[in-house]
Protein backbone atom coordinates (compact mmCIF):
# COMPACT_ATOMS: atom_id res chain seq x y z
CA UNK A 1 0.00 0.00 0.00
CA UNK A 2 1.33 3.46 -0.53
CA UNK A 3 1.83 6.66 1.35
CA UNK A 4 0.24 9.60 -0.13
CA UNK A 5 3.38 11.48 1.19
CA UNK A 6 5.71 9.46 0.82
CA UNK A 7 7.65 8.66 -2.64
CA UNK A 8 9.94 5.56 -3.86
CA UNK A 9 13.08 6.41 -6.04
CA UNK A 10 16.34 5.31 -6.49
CA UNK A 11 15.60 2.64 -3.09
CA UNK A 12 14.94 5.62 -1.08
CA UNK A 13 11.97 6.14 0.79
CA UNK A 14 11.20 9.55 1.80
CA UNK A 15 8.27 11.19 3.97
CA UNK A 16 7.67 14.96 3.50
CA UNK A 17 8.59 17.49 6.27
CA UNK A 18 6.10 19.79 5.17
CA UNK A 19 3.25 17.50 6.16
CA UNK A 20 4.86 17.49 9.84
CA UNK A 21 4.64 21.10 10.15
CA UNK A 22 1.26 22.49 8.35
CA UNK A 23 -1.47 22.60 10.21
CA UNK A 24 -4.73 22.23 8.38
CA UNK A 25 -6.24 25.13 10.13
CA UNK A 26 -2.92 27.37 9.02
CA UNK A 27 -3.49 27.50 5.67
CA UNK A 28 -5.32 31.05 4.38
CA UNK A 29 -6.51 31.87 0.65
CA UNK A 30 -7.40 35.25 -0.38
CA UNK A 31 -5.12 36.59 2.83
CA UNK A 32 -5.52 40.22 3.00
CA UNK A 33 -2.09 42.39 3.34
CA UNK A 34 -0.72 45.10 2.29
CA UNK A 35 2.57 44.99 2.69
CA UNK A 36 5.38 42.51 3.61
CA UNK A 37 5.42 44.05 6.97
CA UNK A 38 1.36 43.46 7.75
CA UNK A 39 1.94 39.62 5.94
CA UNK A 40 4.67 39.78 9.59
CA UNK A 41 2.18 41.63 12.09
CA UNK A 42 -0.78 39.30 11.09
CA UNK A 43 1.27 36.12 10.70
CA UNK A 44 2.24 36.95 14.43
CA UNK A 45 -1.10 37.46 15.84
CA UNK A 46 -1.66 33.87 14.35
CA UNK A 47 0.85 32.24 15.37
CA UNK A 48 0.63 34.06 19.35
CA UNK A 49 -2.74 32.45 19.32
CA UNK A 50 -1.95 28.93 18.39
CA UNK A 51 1.34 29.14 19.60
CA UNK A 52 1.33 31.47 22.79
CA UNK A 53 4.49 33.28 21.98
CA UNK A 54 4.20 36.98 21.49
CA UNK A 55 3.48 38.09 18.06
CA UNK A 56 6.33 40.90 19.07
CA UNK A 57 8.76 38.17 19.13
CA UNK A 58 7.80 36.74 15.97
CA UNK A 59 7.52 39.67 14.11
CA UNK A 60 11.06 40.97 15.22
CA UNK A 61 12.25 37.35 13.95
CA UNK A 62 10.58 37.48 10.48
CA UNK A 63 11.86 41.26 10.35
CA UNK A 64 15.38 40.78 11.09
CA UNK A 65 15.59 37.68 9.02
CA UNK A 66 14.00 39.87 5.73
CA UNK A 67 17.09 42.11 7.03
CA UNK A 68 19.57 40.07 5.85
CA UNK A 69 17.98 39.64 2.57
CA UNK A 70 15.00 38.96 1.11
CA UNK A 71 13.24 35.71 1.61
CA UNK A 72 11.19 36.08 -2.06
CA UNK A 73 12.55 33.63 -4.26
CA UNK A 74 10.64 34.97 -7.49
CA UNK A 75 8.12 33.68 -9.60
CA UNK A 76 5.44 34.99 -7.28
CA UNK A 77 6.99 32.88 -3.41
CA UNK A 78 8.20 33.58 -0.69
CA UNK A 79 9.27 31.90 2.35
CA UNK A 80 9.77 34.31 5.51
CA UNK A 81 11.21 32.48 8.44
CA UNK A 82 12.70 33.11 11.39
CA UNK A 83 13.99 31.52 14.63
CA UNK A 84 12.00 31.65 17.75
CA UNK A 85 13.32 31.25 21.29
CA UNK A 86 10.24 28.76 23.12
CA UNK A 87 9.09 27.29 20.17
CA UNK A 88 9.53 23.52 20.56
CA UNK A 89 9.57 22.51 17.26
CA UNK A 90 8.92 24.24 13.79
CA UNK A 91 6.12 25.03 12.37
CA UNK A 92 4.62 26.79 9.19
CA UNK A 93 1.92 28.62 7.65
CA UNK A 94 0.80 29.52 3.95
CA UNK A 95 -0.62 32.47 2.65
CA UNK A 96 -2.16 33.51 -0.61
CA UNK A 97 -2.55 37.07 -0.92
CA UNK A 98 -5.83 38.05 -2.09
CA UNK A 99 -3.55 41.15 -3.82
CA UNK A 100 0.46 40.99 -4.29
CA UNK A 101 2.90 42.55 -2.75
CA UNK A 102 6.28 43.72 -3.01
CA UNK A 103 8.75 41.60 -1.72
CA UNK A 104 12.03 42.51 -2.61
CA UNK A 105 12.36 39.07 -4.67
CA UNK A 106 15.30 38.27 -7.10
CA UNK A 107 12.88 38.89 -10.03
CA UNK A 108 11.46 41.94 -9.05
CA UNK A 109 7.84 40.23 -9.26
CA UNK A 110 5.05 40.63 -6.45
CA UNK A 111 4.77 37.47 -4.35
CA UNK A 112 1.29 36.15 -3.45
CA UNK A 113 2.24 32.84 -2.43
CA UNK A 114 3.92 32.90 1.20
CA UNK A 115 5.14 29.95 3.06
CA UNK A 116 6.16 31.26 6.42
CA UNK A 117 8.06 28.87 8.81
CA UNK A 118 9.29 29.18 12.24
CA UNK A 119 12.10 26.87 13.73
CA UNK A 120 12.73 26.78 17.82
CA UNK A 121 15.78 29.12 18.52
CA UNK A 122 18.33 26.10 18.15
CA UNK A 123 16.94 24.77 15.52
CA UNK A 124 19.37 22.35 13.43
CA UNK A 125 19.48 21.23 9.80
CA UNK A 126 16.20 20.46 9.91
CA UNK A 127 14.89 23.90 9.34
CA UNK A 128 17.62 24.38 6.24
CA UNK A 129 16.12 20.88 5.34
CA UNK A 130 12.47 21.95 5.22
CA UNK A 131 13.67 25.84 3.57
CA UNK A 132 14.87 23.24 0.68
CA UNK A 133 11.67 21.04 0.28
CA UNK A 134 9.49 24.23 0.27
CA UNK A 135 12.08 25.68 -2.51
CA UNK A 136 11.50 22.18 -4.46
CA UNK A 137 8.16 23.00 -3.98
CA UNK A 138 7.23 26.40 -5.34
CA UNK A 139 9.65 25.90 -7.96
CA UNK A 140 7.21 23.35 -9.51
CA UNK A 141 4.86 25.60 -12.02
CA UNK A 142 2.09 23.13 -11.49
CA UNK A 143 1.95 23.71 -8.19
CA UNK A 144 2.40 27.51 -8.36
CA UNK A 145 -0.33 27.24 -10.58
CA UNK A 146 -3.12 25.14 -8.86
CA UNK A 147 -2.34 27.46 -5.39
CA UNK A 148 -3.24 30.23 -7.50
CA UNK A 149 -6.46 29.32 -8.35
CA UNK A 150 -7.88 26.45 -5.65
CA UNK A 151 -11.09 27.92 -3.99
CA UNK A 152 -11.13 26.33 -0.76
CA UNK A 153 -8.26 25.88 1.93
CA UNK A 154 -8.37 22.30 2.46
CA UNK A 155 -7.59 21.83 -1.13
CA UNK A 156 -4.24 23.82 -0.62
CA UNK A 157 -3.59 22.08 2.91
CA UNK A 158 -3.99 18.72 0.67
CA UNK A 159 -1.68 20.01 -2.21
CA UNK A 160 0.92 21.30 -0.08
CA UNK A 161 0.99 18.14 2.51
CA UNK A 162 0.91 15.53 0.53
CA UNK A 163 3.35 16.85 -1.83
CA UNK A 164 6.27 14.32 -2.35
CA UNK A 165 10.02 15.33 -2.41
CA UNK A 166 12.58 14.18 -4.70
CA UNK A 167 14.49 12.13 -3.25
CA UNK A 168 17.59 11.66 -5.59
CA UNK A 169 21.07 12.99 -5.00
Amino acid sequence: MSNPVAQRRGGLFRMSLLSKILPSGNVFLDFEASSKKRVFEQVGILFENSHGIARSVIFESLFAREKLGSTGLGQGVAIPHGRIKGLKEATGAFLRLQTPIPFDAPDGKSVSLIFVLLVPAAATDLHLQILSELAQLFSDRSVRDQLAVLTEPGEAYKLISTWEPYAGF
